[in-house]
Order: structure tokens, then C-alpha cells, then sequence
């Protein structure tokens, strides 16, 4: 989808730009769908803050979006393509043989009146649900699930894709968009083609209240603080950090600090790491 600009009317129209949506079917969406969905701001049960700089935002219901794709053989059409505020790809509504709708993240080149299916028997074209194992190698791949069954939980947010590299007995090897090269078992789902919504990443916000509109209050650097609120505040002017390296408002090490446990459970499934030369 392309990025639309606005004419300058005011200081922040100027940098603002927002996803076209004309591509999108203007449709509520599927109320049989719709779950409500409740503010926490942040909080936790015992009503502290837990999660910094939330509050706020519009209301928005949740799409209950069907990520195991388990409903095999039987074809589906594509109804509409919809926006989805709770997440930055587009969704499309599937209406299958049977009379059943599903919501699912719409690929890239999806349109409506497209068919997708699901199972081993599928095509391979962007929208269809296939196990690894029978999908080729080198296969541009989204949607991807770590067990079996499960439902996706890699790739799914907009203009994402992974690539199917190889299949070795019981597990297939996928490149994942951080680089990151992993084992997944071959009897996982995944769907074929790009995360749609590409242009997603070259959105700018361009004025503090939209961000307000999703939900995000302002944050404030440590080091303008004072020393009670921050260990980098206070001091004469401006003043450095005062210690090897910064941290957080509670004193943990920040900004680089790798934070992953040093013995994963699923460290063993790591071919390479993102981060690897």
C-alpha cells in the first residue's frame, strides 16, 4: 500500500504521512468476530504501574484472528480486506464453503474475491496454509508456528516475511527476518508470502497527539530528572551519566544490556544468532 502525504495546513501536517487506505473494503467489521477489549494503562491486578508512559487512546474492539489456520480442504474467498487497530498488518475476512467466516492477516498481493485454502494439498500462492513439509525450499513464508498446532507466533507483523532454507528429518530451518537462522519442526503451519501493509515502516507520526491516540503518554530522558527520580538526574548544567554505563530508573543496566537467559530452553534450536558476523 502507498503512504499519503497532506498539504502543509499546519506545523504538523507538514511531516505527517498516513497508510492509503483505499485499497480496504469500508465495511464494519464482522461483529460474530469482535471481542471487547478493556484498558489496564499500564497496570497490573493490584493496580501499580508496571508498564510506563500508557494511558489513554482510543477505544478498539479485538478481531479474533484465526493464526491455526486448522479448518483443511476446504476452500475459502476472500470477502473484504479490513484495518485492524490492534495490530500493524491488515486482516481479511474468509467466508468458506461451509458458511464459516475467519479473520486471518492478509498477505501481501491478497485481494478480494481471491480463494485460499488450507492443508497439504494446497497451492502455493500467497494467502495458502501449508506443514512445512510440504512446502519447497526457499519458499517466502509468514505466519509461522513454533509447535504444532499451537497456532502462528513468528512473522506476523506488517511487511515481515521468512524463508524456508532447508528440511532435515524432522525439522525444517527458516530464516527469520532478524537474520536469525532456527529449527522448526516440519509438521508446523505456515502460510505462504509476505506480511502485507509493506509501507507500514515509512509511516511518520508527525504530532504528539496521535501518538495519544494509540495509547502512549510522554516519556521523559533520565538525565533532565532530578536525582530522585532517575539515577542520571541532577547535576549542574548538563551533566553525564556519572557511571560506567546507564541504566534504568531502578539501576539496572540498560541500552545494550542483553537481558536473555544465558541457558534458554529453546537455545538448542538456534542455528545462528541475528546478531552473529
Amino acid at each position: 500500500m502507498a503512504i499519503k502525504s497532506y498539504k502543509p495546513t499546519t506545523p504538523s501536517r507538514r511531516s505527517m504521512t498516513v497508510t492509503d487506505y483505499s485499497e480496504l473494503s469500508k465495511v464494519a467489521p464482522e461483529r460474530s468476530l469482535l471481542e471487547s477489549k478493556n484498558k489496564h494503562s499500564g497496570r497490573n491486578s493490584y493496580g501499580r504501574i508496571t508498564v510506563r508512559h500508557r494511558g489513554g487512546g482510543n477505544r478498539k474492539k479485538y478481531r479474533i484472528i484465526d493464526f491455526k489456520r486448522n479448518k483443511l480442504d476446504m476452500n475459502a474467498t476472500v470477502l473484504t480486506l479490513e484495518y485492524d487497530p490492534n495490530r500493524s498488518a491488515h486482516i481479511a475476512l474468509l467466508q468458506y464453503e461451509d458458511g464459516e467466516k475467519r479473520y486471518i492477516i492478509a498477505p501481501n498481493g491478497l485481494k478480494v474475491g481471491d480463494n485460499v485454502s488450507a492443508g497439504t494439498e494446497a497451492d502455493i500462492k500467497p494467502g495458502n496454509a501449508l506443514p512445512m513439509s510440504a512446502i519447497p525450499v526457499g519458499t517466502v513464508i509468514h505466519n509461522v508456528e513454533l509447535y504444532p498446532g499451537k497456532g502462528a507466533q513468528l512473522v506476523r507483523s506488517a511487511g515481515n516475511m521468512a524463508q524456508l532454507m532447508a528440511k532435515e528429518g524432522a525439522y525444517a530451518l527458516v530464516r527469520l527476518p532478524s537474520g536469525e537462522l532456527r529449527k522448526v519442526p516440519v509438521n508446523c503451519m505456515a502460510t505462504i508470502g509476505q506480511v502485507g501493509n509493506i509501507d507500514h515502516e515509512n509511516v511518520s507520526i508527525g504530532k504528539a497527539g496521535r501518538k495519544r491516540h494509540m495509547g502512549w503518554r510522554p516519556s521523559v530522558r533520565g538525565s533532565v530528572m532530578n536525582p530522585c527520580d532517575h539515577p542520571h538526574g541532577g547535576g549542574e548544567g548538563k551533566a553525564p551519566i556519572g557511571r560506567p554505563g546507564p541504566v534504568t530508573p531502578w539501576g539496572k543496566p540498560t541500552l545494550g544490556y542483553k537481558t536473555r537467559k544465558k541457558h534458554h530452553r529453546s537455545d538448542k534450536f538456534i542455528v545462528k544468532r541475528r546478531n552473529a558476523k
